[in-house]
């Protein structure tokens, strides 16, 4: 683990060989070369990929099972980061360890944050936090949509000569995530009402409890570097039991061991709530594998809240 004063220097240090490095501006681009693209999280390199098809190599910097929240880009990130033609990440402080990274590369080249191209409006507040936004726009699947479409915006403005493959393409995809928002709504109301109670580790599901009638609970606050205390686990604890929860969920990309406490808490006031199984939050799934996509990763997640909550 580095001292934060090396990393600092590092990030420094590279940045600065960047400056040295020749820049391709829009309108010299040749058509014929691949855009180098390096996305942060795994959705938004999914989405990227679906958009660019041909004309570009994309490449996640954070696999399955990594926590944004906490992540620190490693040397070997900082040099993907500076080659790359284009750099996109979520925003909203999700990776709130690479802000300066951001800031310092996006004086070179475009350096888009796809959560903040959506109106404000459309977008959850957290509450005790005045303008401060939820950064996990991709639980809803409309809302993730908008997001696409401003990928595909900025990708047919950045590179002209592809732009009716990046309309065509990203018309399509967008097609097929209407088909999957209609889906999740469906399975959702499999569940009855009175079970329709979402609780996990940290609070990244408030889209998805906004956007299909589940009440959400997350142990911890939107970022995973909140921390939680023996009041929240009691809190929360009281909260399953008075609701009759059935099931509880942990996250691929966040410690079991929040939730097993709450598990814990319940057994002793005689409430036999059990780990209904593992949610995809902040990351994907393994590429290659059903649920190594976006489309994938949602329906995996729904599949695994309906059965476990009906």
């Amino acid at each position: 683990m580095w001292s934060d004063r090396i990393y600092r220097l590092v990030i420094f240090a590279v940045c600065m060989l960047a400056f040295g490095c020749q820049q391709h501006r829009p309108n010299e681009r040749d058509p014929l070369t691949k855009i180098k693209i390096v996305a942060t999280t795994g959705m938004i390199a999914d989405a990227v990929a679906n958009i660019v098809g041909e004309h570009g190599d994309v490449a996640a910097l954070m696999g399955p099972g990594v926590d944004p929240h906490l992540y620190k880009a490693t040397h070997g990130d900082l040099e993907r980061l500076t080659e790359a033609d284009i750099i996109f990440y979520n925003g909203l402080h999700l990776e709130g360890k690479m802000g300066e990274v951001f800031e310092k590369l996006a004086r070179l080249k475009p350096v888009v944050a796809v959560a903040e191209e959506i109106p404000g409006g459309m977008l959850r507040e957290v509450p005790g936090f005045q303008g401060a936004h939820d950064p996990h726009i991709w639980f809803d699947v409309r809302l993730w949509g908008q997001a696409v479409k401003g990928i595909s915006d900025f990708l047919q403005e950045y590179d002209s000569a592809h732009r009716e493959d990046y309309r065509a393409r990203s018309e399509a995809y967008i097609a097929r995530l209407d088909s999957l928002d209609k889906s999740v709504r469906q399975s959702v109301l499999e569940i009855p009402e009175t079970q329709r109670v979402l609780i996990t580790a940290h609070d990244a599901f408030g889209y998805f409890g906004d956007a299909y009638d589940i009440e959400v609970r997350g142990l911890q606050g939107i970022s995973t570097l909140s921390e939680f205390g023996l009041r929240d686990v009691t809190e929360l604890v009281d909260f399953i039991i008075s609701r009759k929860v059935k099931a509880i969920f942990v996250e691929t990309s966040v410690s079991q061991k929040s939730i097993e406490a709450v598990m814990e808490g319940c057994q002793q006031k005689n409430w036999n709530v059990r780990i209904g199984g593992s949610l995809y939050s902040d990351a994907m799934g393994t590429a290659g594998t059903a649920e190594g996509d976006y489309i994938g990763m949602v329906n995996a997640n729904v599949k695994t809240i309906v059965e476990s909550l009906k």
